[in-house]
Formats: structure tokens, C-alpha cells, sequence
């Protein structure tokens, strides 16, 4: 029903930036909050930061003044730019979509995750 791709994940060096898309598809009526979760070897999935439908934003401590979430709605379509990416950011990355389907139920759905690994 609903399906949600990412894309741009990749090797960097310290210091270096990424952008991260996310673009849903599939019978989609609205989209809520937006997200973007990673989850390194041996931990567990934590958040990074989310976008409402209407802009508001929020980010884990850890990323805060580095990243920036952000969001198309015309193109159902989340982004997260990583700015001065550390070693400690290296994990697989997950959008998760707060989605309401035509003609149906709301429900979270997430991608399968593009992984960003950060290392000289």
C-alpha cells in the first residue's frame, strides 16, 4: 500500500556532508510526521529528528545544529542533510512515515534504510 524508498546514503570523511531522500509512494491520502532513525552495530534504533506535516521540527542532542530534516509535501518526500558528520554517526539510516491511506486506516511505515558510514 505504501512503500518508502531512501537514497543518498554513502561513505564520507569526518567532516564531510550527506543529504538523505526519502520519498514515499502508494495509495496515499495524507502524510503526518515524518522521521529519520538510525541504528549503528550493536544499538539499538534511536531517533535522529521528524517533521510534522506543518514544519515543526525536532532533533536527538546529538545531531542538533549539524542536521537538518526538512520536507516536500507536493512530492510526499522527506530530506536530511548531515552537515560535519562525525564517525559516531556511521549506522544505517531509516525514514519512517506517519501515513494515512485513500480510502483507509493510519499507520507508521518505514524503508528498508541506506547506510552512511562516516570514516577517513
Amino acid at each position: 500500500q505504501v512503500q518508502l524508498v531512501e537514497s543518498g546514503g554513502g561513505l564520507v570523511q569526518p567532516g564531510g556532508s550527506l543529504r538523505l531522500s526519502c520519498a514515499a509512494s502508494g495509495t496515499i491520502f495524507s502524510i503526518y510526521v515524518m522521521a529519520w532513525y538510525r541504528q549503528a552495530p550493536g544499538k539499538q534504533r534511536e531517533s535522529v529528528a521528524y517533521i510534522t506535516a506543518g514544519g515543526s521540527t525536532n532533533y536527538a542532542d546529538s545531531v542538533k545544529g549539524r542536521f537538518t530534516i526538512s520536507r516536500d509535501n507536493a512530492k510526499n518526500t522527506v530530506y536530511l542533510q548531515m552537515n560535519s558528520l562525525k564517525p559516531e554517526d556511521t549506522a544505517v539510516y531509516y525514514c519512517k512515515a506517519d501515513v494515512r491511506i485513500d480510502r483507509g486506516g493510519r499507520d507508521d511505515y518505514w524503508g528498508r534504510g541506506t547506510q552512511v558510514t562516516v570514516s577517513s
